[in-house]
């Protein structure tokens, strides 16, 4: 059962507002190309001054430079190091056990708002700290009750001087309650009838993103196009990396595409979800990519460049995502 106003539990919430959960810490490994060089590649970023010295210097910068959408990479300690980290229940650990106490159990990121005071260098080594700005009153979502948590993250570099800043908001909610099954028939339903009755985890919808969502509940794949210089960009976000004008309109896709890259994915198990599921980089004939579920074929059958066509999945009312199955004529 849910804490009561009686307990003191908004009390015991709003204590961790203003409060330094996470203090400053490096990153595992200094700005490197190696990390920019599979970053770009997988986000199809063909600015030079990323990789190529030269392009660099003749646009007046001292070297490569890292992509400013790379801050938080370079601050993620991986799996092993968060899972040995310890919490004395102080720091963001004890808030994520309050909000379960709570009910509040489920998450999904709502949006992230970045500033950037300057480039990141071959070389620089980022840290970051991590103080909790505000906890919402409980809120009626369309997900459930729940609280929007905003965090503010400090980037820094080796010198501790501030070169990026993050506003980032999640939303922890209380998952809906299925209903109890009735009768001995609904008892004996069969792990594969659970399975497909299960809801598919939601995306993270957001400002710069929420008109490609639109667009593919009505069956349409949509790619935002620059009103600038005309260049296609996917993911969707609110400046054209080529021009910088903020300016766009969206170009209708084919849906005829080819397999750039795949993995078969074991891990984590998730019950709207047939264990393996293959998830596809697929490079658009119009020259973007994105990432989707493949159907009708086995892992064993797919291939790097296989062609691929666009279908629909519409996993409920409200939401319909892209999925491609391969082309045999």
């Amino acid at each position: 059962m849910a804490p009561t106003e009686q307990d003191g539990y908004d009390e015991r919430l709003q204590e961790f507002t203003g409060r330094e959960v996470l203090p400053p810490r490096p990153g595992p490994d200094p700005v490197n190309v190696p990390m920019i060089r599979h970053w770009v590649e997988a986000m199809g970023d063909r600015n030079p001054i990323y990789l190529d010295e030269v392009a660099a210097r003749e646009t007046g910068r001292a070297g490569i430079v890292a992509p400013a959408s790379m801050t938080q990479a370079w601050t993620m300690p991986g799996y092993a190091a968060t899972a040995a980290r310890q919490d004395d229940g102080s720091g963001l650990g004890g808030l994520i056990a309050l909000l379960a106490e709570g009910g509040y159990t489920s998450v999904v990121a709502t949006d992230s708002e970045f500033e950037f005071h300057r480039e990141l260098t071959v070389g620089d080594h980022v840290g970051v700290r991590e103080t909790i700005e505000s906890i919402s009153p409980e809120k009626r979502t369309a997900l459930g009750a729940g609280r929007f948590v905003t965090t503010r993250r400090t980037y820094l570099d080796q010198n501790g001087e501030v070169v990026a800043g993050q506003r980032w908001r999640m939303l922890w909610f209380r998952p809906a309650q299925a209903p109890e099954p009735a009768g001995p028939a609904a008892a004996s339903r069969s792990g594969e009838a659970a399975s497909a009755a299960a809801s598919r985890p939601r995306p993270a919808v957001n400002r710069d993103n929420a008109f490609w969502f639109e667009a593919a509940r009505e069956h349409r794949l949509v790619i935002q196009r620059c009103s600038g210089c005309a260049a296609l960009r996917h993911p969707p976000g609110p400046c054209c990396p080529r021009c910088g004008s903020y300016d766009w309109d969206t170009a209708e896709a084919s849906g005829r595409g080819r397999v750039h890259s795949f993995v078969v994915s074991h891990h984590p198990r998730h019950p709207a979800f047939e264990s393996p599921y293959l998830v596809a980089l697929v490079e658009l004939e119009e020259g973007t990519r994105l990432v989707a579920n493949l159907v009708g074929v086995t892992p064993e059958e797919v291939v790097i460049d296989m062609p691929v066509a666009l279908e629909w999945l519409d996993a409920d009312p409200g939401l319909s995502l892209p999925a491609f199955r391969p082309v045999t004529a």
